[in-house]
């Protein structure tokens, strides 16, 4: 988004292309000839996608059987979260947060890293270093990762929770994003494949990074729900698009 408010998406390259267009099809899979024509959409040659699809394989994103490719189980998982995103789950909020505090003493980077990105899955967010929280108003099942590591609580702090919320999340810069995807859905009704495919991955991308906060707690005008019904509104019309260009 550039400084007049306008969306700016980047180049898609071959592998953002394959990856993109299998976590919106249900089921994950489709011939290497359908993500060819995929590619045409962007002017990637053919060879560029089926080398990235070959590399895919190589680093287990991906696995081929009789010419089909389809999601390893890693990327399931990542499509599955992307589904929640667009209608997650809430019950109604009491007050109470969750809260997780690492209590593991020897931790390698890559137990680091799993934990944070568990903790980025289950929308909480870290307070300081180790200590990762969020308003307990969310239904969602907990990786192993998390009690592997972290000692669970639950609480309510003190003082505002809304100001703790503001803090935690930038709530403003998610907003005026939101904003700016959900005018560029409701542009984006022409048979423009390629420009439809990027806007509709953005606004998926940007919906996983919803914290999906109870309403309390949220500026006025939230967009959340806003742009999950104009994305849910345009998906079917462009998914039927996109499935008749590559012969689904």
């Amino acid at each position: 988004m550039d400084d007049t408010g306008s969306l700016t998406l980047p180049p898609l390259t071959a592998r953002s292309i394959v990856l993109s267009t299998l976590l919106g099809h249900h089921p994950p899979a489709l011939p290497a000839r359908a993500l060819v024509r995929v590619g045409e959409l962007f002017g990637t040659a053919e060879g560029t996608v089926r080398t990235a699809l070959t590399r895919m394989v190589a680093a287990g994103d991906l696995e081929q059987r009789d010419g089909t490719y389809r999601l390893t189980d890693r990327l399931l998982a990542r499509q599955a979260r992307q589904d929640d995103s667009r209608a997650p789950r809430t019950r109604p909020w009491d007050g109470g947060w969750e809260i997780a505090v690492v209590t593991t003493e020897r931790r390698s980077a890559s137990d680091r890293a799993a934990l944070r990105q568990a903790m980025a899955a289950l929308r909480l967010a870290e307070l300081r270093e180790g200590c990762w929280l969020r308003p307990a108003n969310l239904v969602r099942a907990r990786p192993d990762v998390v009690d592997e590591q972290c000692t669970r609580l639950t609480g309510v702090p003190e003082g505002d929770p809304a100001t703790l919320a503001a803090t935690l999340w930038d709530l403003d810069g998610w907003a005026a994003r939101a904003h700016v995807l959900e005018e560029a859905l409701r542009e984006e009704r022409t048979e423009n494949l390629a420009s439809r495919f990027m806007v509709s991955a953005a606004v998926l991308r940007h919906l996983l990074a919803d914290p999906v906060l109870p309403a309390a707690l949220l500026p006025e005008d939230w967009p959340g729900d806003r742009l999950r019904g104009r994305y849910e509104s345009t998906d079917r019309d462009f998914r039927g698009l996109l499935l008749r260009h590559i012969g689904g």
